[in-house]
């Protein structure tokens, strides 16, 4: 019982008086109750303060890198062939992607503002409260006692304080757009996994002829994907989908495309010509090596059941694919 465990001095600067002589049963809260809290805090603490994902490089030429903090890597397989020469290559499906709040806190660490057995967080003192239930008899009129988790939440500093009013913070509905934010950190907006015909690890492109981008469909790279979080009364939806996907074509240029894109099949109808839906039409201007990549940009809308509503925009980015494009040579006699 918390009576039984040790507790801090008496505070008289703020008005804080000491609960009477404890009886059992008085304060309900178990010691194998706060051992659990502890542990929950300090994997959050443990999960918030990770680093984040160190760069990978890919294990071949041509390979991807992985920028930080995105959650997927993979190595594309084989490539198709190349615009402008459907006889050459096989088709395939080539590939590189790589992977990808709080108000309250204590000593450089973001807390949650609200804890199922700790109460509601005070940042003036650092301390979470709950009330104690039930009242002890004799308890002053226009006053309520109060669990004290201090420091944090740290278990070893739990006291029982006589206050005249709910302290800073006591009660506060939870955030709608941090509500917002922890749904979205239960689903994944996986990055694209982008592919581009031509590409120097198959073969070489020619100046001027059309290029080919696409990506995998499917809702983990364009959505619309769903989820909600509850807390305190108050229930966020969110739904996740890509606007647009923006090409990097490595020479300044960019190309905006509305969907995933068509592959390129060199024993298609359309092969050799320009991609339906999105491609670099009209090719490359001159001879060079290029570093292509593409960006899904997502919008992830969210409503609260109490009617507040917004949106949080976010973007994933591919690997990066190179792309050789060679001289036109013409042929006299």
């Amino acid at each position: 019982m918390l009576t039984r465990w040790g507790r801090r001095p008496a505070r008289s600067a703020d008005g804080r008086g000491r609960l009477p002589a404890a009886r059992p049963g008085l304060l309900p809260a178990t010691r194998p109750a706060r051992l659990l809290a502890a542990i929950g805090l300090v994997l959050a603490l443990a999960v918030a303060a990770a680093p984040p994902t160190a760069t990978v490089a890919a294990a071949r030429e041509g390979g991807i890198e992985c920028p930080i903090g995105q959650n997927d890597c993979d190595v594309w397989d084989d490539d198709p062939g190349t615009p402008g020469n459907p006889g050459g290559g096989n088709p395939g499906d080539g590939d590189g992607s790589s992977g990808g709040s709080g108000t309250c806190q204590w000593n450089g660490k973001v807390l949650p503002c609200y804890d199922d057995q700790l109460g509601w967080f005070n940042n003036g003192d650092g301390c979470y409260y709950k009330l104690a239930k039930p009242q002890p008899e004799g308890t002053p009129e226009g006053k309520q006692w109060y669990v004290a988790t201090c420091n944090g939440g740290d278990l070893g500093s739990v006291d029982t304080v006589l206050l005249d009013a709910p302290p800073p913070g006591y009660g506060t509905p939870p955030d709608p757009e941090e509500l917002a934010r922890r749904a979205l950190a239960s689903i994944s907006l996986l990055p694209p996994r982008a592919a581009i015909a031509p590409r120097k690890d198959v073969g070489p492109g020619l100046v001027g002829l059309p290029v080919w981008m696409w990506a995998s469909p499917g809702e983990d790279y364009f959505g619309p994907l769903r989820a909600s979080a509850s807390d305190r009364g108050l229930t966020v939806s969110i739904t996740a989908k890509v606007d647009n996907i923006v090409w990097d074509m490595g020479n300044g240029d960019k190309v905006t495309c509305y969907g995933p894109g068509t592959p390129y099949d060199p024993r298609g109808p359309k092969a050799g010509g320009p991609s339906p839906d999105c491609g670099y039409h009209d090719g490359y201007a001159k001879a060079d090596k290029y570093e292509t990549f593409a960006t899904t940009h997502w919008t992830v809308d969210w409503t609260a059941t109490n009617g507040v509503s917004g949106e949080i925009p976010q973007t994933r980015t591919s690997g990066i694919i190179q792309v050789q494009i060679d001289e036109l040579q013409v042929v006299t006699r």
